[in-house]
């Protein structure tokens, strides 16, 4: 990754928006407040078993 330039590889990134559901509704955690954020950075992820 040496011979790529900063600058060209900034232009082949996209923003990715993170949703995550609040209240019954899903909103950018970018909108967040600072402690909103640090909380969601915290949470357990977790997969539930497939018991079919």
């Amino acid at each position: 990754m040496k011979s790529l330039e900063p600058k060209k590889l900034q232009e082949k990134r996209t923003k990715c928006i993170v949703y995550t559901r609040v209240m019954g509704y899903h909103r950018p955690v970018e909108s967040f407040n600072i402690g909103k954020k640090g909380e969601h950075r915290q949470r357990v992820k977790f997969l539930e078993k497939d018991y079919l």
